[in-house]
């Protein structure tokens, strides 16, 4: 009998970020106590410390975590000293979510605020660099609804500025 394999394995999405850190298995600790992260299973390196891959699911998403190997060309964002992306978390409550981020250690980038694509919004950087948004949609709207928002959005930045 001929068993059938999976092209994408049960579970999983189509894309799965992968994100580098050093101290892997302090930022499992964070992300489980920050954004209740369920780890999954998990690779060490050669020395036996090293994860070399763990995943987390987070609500129904998964992201790919390891540590940083200077052998290899992924580099923390420590070590970029700043991070080339950002991480979006669908959330019943954004709000609450934030707290949460923040009260485990993460550093608050943007509060909390309803922004004018209908999405309640923050943003966190986590201990290790990477900068992770949070949303609760709040509003479905048309293109032309978020586009005269944004407008109207901008203009207040820009005065703000002067």
């Amino acid at each position: 009998m001929t068993h059938h394999v999976r092209p994408i394995r049960e579970g999983y999405h189509t894309v799965v970020p992968g994100i580098v850190v050093r101290n892997a298995a302090e930022a499992v600790k964070f992300y489980q106590a920050a954004l209740g992260a369920v780890e999954g299973t998990r690779m060490h390196g050669p020395d036996g410390k090293s994860i070399l891959h763990t995943e987390l699911t987070i609500g129904d998403s998964r992201i790919f975590l390891s540590d940083e190997d200077p052998g290899m060309s992924v580099k923390s964002p420590e070590s970029l000293h700043g991070t080339t992306s950002s991480i979006h978390l669908n959330v019943e409550d954004a709000d609450a979510v934030f707290q949460r981020a923040v009260q485990a250690g993460a550093k608050p980038v943007m509060p909390p605020m309803d922004m004018f694509w209908g999405d309640r919004y923050a943003q966190v950087l986590d201990p290790y660099g990477h900068l992770w948004g949070i949303g609760t949609h709040k509003e479905d709207l048309t293109p032309e609804e978020v586009g005269t928002r944004g407008e109207e959005f901008f203009r207040r930045m820009a005065a703000q500025r002067r």
